[in-house]
């Protein structure tokens, strides 16, 4: 089946919102507020890529997959850091390399918008393959280090904490 990947569009909202929920639904270490986070990303105008991607020819079977990537604060003030995610994948459509075509899309977006480079929360075996590490200088406070890994563009690893937008406390 045909994937397309493209940016979300304004009458995408509810498609991406209910992708988020199916996708986290049964997923282990989620509070289930990720599509709470998106909303959110998206209201504060944070959401500085925002992937959609389409399933069949003509997106017959429409969006089956979203890809969120907004800016983070390092606390030594270095800019042009990102956070990707949350990632969602409809479960049926899981296992499918449709994540992994998200990730490409999104990092390769990234580096034309200039970014130093990009953390994320998750599993160290997937996000691996990548580019993405567990780097000690980077934290991000109350999270096991390993789970928490970056991706650098351009330069050194700075140490710092890293801090997330106000959205990623969204509870509804």
């Amino acid at each position: 089946m045909p994937i397309q990947i493209r940016a979300e569009q304004a009458q995408d909202a509810a498609a991406i919102e209910a992708v988020t929920i199916a996708a986290f639904l049964h997923a282990p270490h989620t509070d289930h507020t990720e599509q709470f986070v998106v909303r959110a990303l998206r209201a504060a105008g944070q959401l500085r890529v925002s992937l959609v991607a389409e399933a069949g020819a003509g997106a017959a079977e429409g969006i089956v997959g979203h890809m969120a990537v907004s800016p983070v604060q390092l606390s030594n003030g270095a800019a042009d850091w990102y956070g990707l995610g949350p990632i969602s994948v409809l479960p049926a459509f899981q296992q499918q390399g449709i994540g992994g075509q998200l990730m490409a899309a999104a990092l390769a977006q990234l580096r034309q918008l200039g970014a130093v480079g990009c953390v994320l929360l998750g599993d160290p075996a997937y996000y691996r393959r990548f580019g993405f590490q567990a780097e000690p200088s980077l934290v991000l406070p109350d999270v096991p280090p390993e789970y928490f890994q970056a991706l650098v563009f351009t330069g050194a690893v700075p140490a710092a904490t890293v801090s997330y937008h106000a959205a990623f406390a969204a509870q509804a």
